[in-house]
């Protein structure tokens, strides 16, 4: 029997199991959700257990880890699988087609929270290696697994726990699904991920919220001055006006250029399920650049003063904006967080006060196009789908991918199983049947590919 008929064959009780994982509504964010939690990592390691690997449940500060060894190959590399079982909110619900955690399947679709993001795609790696080891009847390499229940709140335990841990981590090559391809049915290799930094902007410019009639025209305007701040960022040009901001940007040559507009993309189509009717952004790059291989900065919140029905005529005493750097190589996220905070409180009008909050900090990472487990992933991709495969960087972040470089020294090689368009984070979430079955042949296919390199 080959990994393909394996798969076909079992794929009713595939679908199911997944299904299963999908209904433990697992929201890392929420404390009213911490059982639900605790209940998936639980499911995580009896998952890994059956499919022939020695799990573990490790508990952190918050949410637990969850890792497995598989039996011990003498001689033979380790390959590292990483992903997470914890999602985000389903909020708005009323905006879901029917129950976010109650997974089922429209048009060769599954529709659930986690589908794609990142339950369906770690669970493949997981019965990927069930899959082997049915057909095979032993994996051709060491195999380890770390899932985590925090990458939706930025991963905070998980640098500490690599630290701690490196000795029963340490791999040669890290395995990471939890992105897209480039287009349907199209195999992608992503080679690079951006990183983040993330800010609260807090402002201050009166003791109390002030009457519009006695007081405007003579005191300072919280709101105002937070709009004149942000407005300020950039240029006309799109270019991030922060001083220092691009100083350690790597650079895209033209050979990457070039890669890049070879990736399948339709800027129409962008703009359609983006519902924009413009793509506005840093003059002198395409679209896919941008969002890809340049940094940029953006307001994700802003709030102040009166905001209910009706008039309320008062100048707000203080007001909330936040922020958010989505970095490249070589920018370091502590770096860009002090030149914004610089930068903000040298232009923040007089009688304003000024504070700036780390939310999160990411760096970013990069895996040469070279390497040997990207001709690895390569070889199991054309296997599973019969063609070549794209190489794409992404504007997304993944913090701790850049953790296993540093920590365990093992680059990582991401590829995605979803689409951009699987609404991760956003209500409808999905994913393609199509792409869950094949992300467990793809799994299997590249154990074998990794052990021949």
């Amino acid at each position: 029997m080959t990994v393909d008929q394996y798969v076909t064959q079992a794929q009713d009780r595939l679908l199911d199991e997944l299904f299963e994982f999908l209904r433990i509504p697992s929201v890392s964010t929420d404390p009213a959700r911490a059982a639900d939690t605790r209940r998936a990592a639980e499911f995580t390691a009896a998952a890994l257990e059956r499919a022939g690997l020695e799990a573990r449940i490790h508990p952190t500060a918050r949410h637990p880890v969850v890792t497995a060894v598989g039996p011990h190959v003498p001689g033979a590399p380790t390959v590292l699988v990483y992903g997470h079982y914890d999602v985000q909110p389903a909020e708005p619900v009323d905006a879901w087609s029917s129950d976010p955690f109650e997974p089922h399947v429209v048009d060769g679709t599954i529709i659930a929270r986690g589908a794609s993001d990142d339950k369906g795609q770690v669970y493949a790696h997981i019965k990927g290696v069930e899959a082997l080891m049915a057909v095979d009847g032993a994996l051709p390499l060491n195999v380890k697994f770390v899932v985590e229940g925090e990458e939706e709140i930025g991963s905070p335990n998980l640098g500490a726990f690599l630290e701690a841990e490196r000795e029963l981590l340490a791999a040669d090559v890290v395995v990471i699904s939890d992105g897209a391809m480039a287009a349907p049915e199209t195999p992608t290799i992503t080679y690079g991920l951006k990183g983040l930094t993330y800010a609260t902007l807090f402002a201050r410019g009166a003791g109390r919220d002030l009457h519009s009639g006695a007081y405007g025209g003579g005191v300072p305007n919280v709101l105002n001055a937070i709009a004149a701040m942000l407005a300020g960022l950039h240029d006309a040009d799109g270019r991030v006006l922060v001083p220092g901001f691009y100083d350690d940007v790597r650079d895209l040559d033209e050979a990457e250029r070039a890669q890049i507009a070879k990736a399948p993309f339709s800027e129409e189509a962008f703009r359609e399920d983006a519902g924009v009717s413009a793509t506005p952004g840093e003059r002198g790059y395409t679209l896919l650049e941008r969002i890809w291989a340049r940094p940029t900065l953006d307001v994700n919140g802003l709030s102040g003063g009166f905001q209910g029905d009706g008039s309320k005529t008062v100048i707000a005493a203080e007001g909330m904006a936040k922020l958010s750097a989505r970095l490249v190589p070589d920018q370091d996220p502590r770096d860009i967080f002090a030149k914004i905070e610089r930068h903000l409180l040298e232009v923040a009008p007089e009688g304003i006060e000024v504070a700036l909050q780390v939310e999160g900090l990411g760096h970013p990472a990069m895996t040469p196009l070279d390497s040997e487990s990207v001709r690895a992933a390569g070889d199991a991709l054309r296997t599973v789908w019969g063609s070549e495969p794209v190489f794409a960087r992404t504007g997304g972040s993944i913090p701790v991918v850049a953790d296993f470089q540093r920590v365990l020294g093992a680059d990582p090689v991401l590829i995605g199983f979803g689409l951009e368009s699987d609404r991760a984070h956003s209500p409808n979430e999905k994913f393609d049947v199509l792409n869950y079955l094949n992300a467990v042949r793809v799994s299997a296919e590249l154990l074998r590919a990794l052990a021949r390199r």
